[in-house]
């Protein structure tokens, strides 16, 4: 059974496998460039490799968010400001690395259509 808890990491996933197939399609079908310099060497050189390495860090990514909520649940003081700051850093960082992966597959389909 799925827990709630788990449903953001799993969109990071979603996301994430997004934008790595829109990334490969971009690059070898429609001429697109990976901006990130170090991903560009390993997506030029080694398909398989940049899924790996692209798939692997989304992966650890969203395993930490789930980590990062199981941890500060089972904290004894959850009426403390630096609990209530830690979930609202947490989930600031969650929205911040969705929406950063929403751009960038909205930014490969862009160059996909053209």
């Amino acid at each position: 059974m799925l827990r709630k808890e788990a449903i953001p990491s799993l969109f990071i996933i979603l996301m994430g496998i997004l934008d790595c197939v829109t990334t490969v399609l971009g690059v070898f079908y429609a001429g697109a460039k990976e901006l990130n310099p170090a991903m560009a060497v390993i997506v030029n050189s080694n398909v398989g490799a940049f899924l790996l390495v692209k798939m692997g860090a989304t992966v650890f990514i969203a395993l930490s968010y789930i980590f990062a909520r199981q941890i500060l649940q089972h904290l004894p003081n959850k009426n403390g400001k630096s609990f209530f700051y830690s979930i609202k850093a947490l989930t600031f960082a969650y929205i911040g690395i969705t929406g950063f992966l929403a751009l960038a597959v909205v930014n490969n389909l862009f160059i996909l259509m053209k």
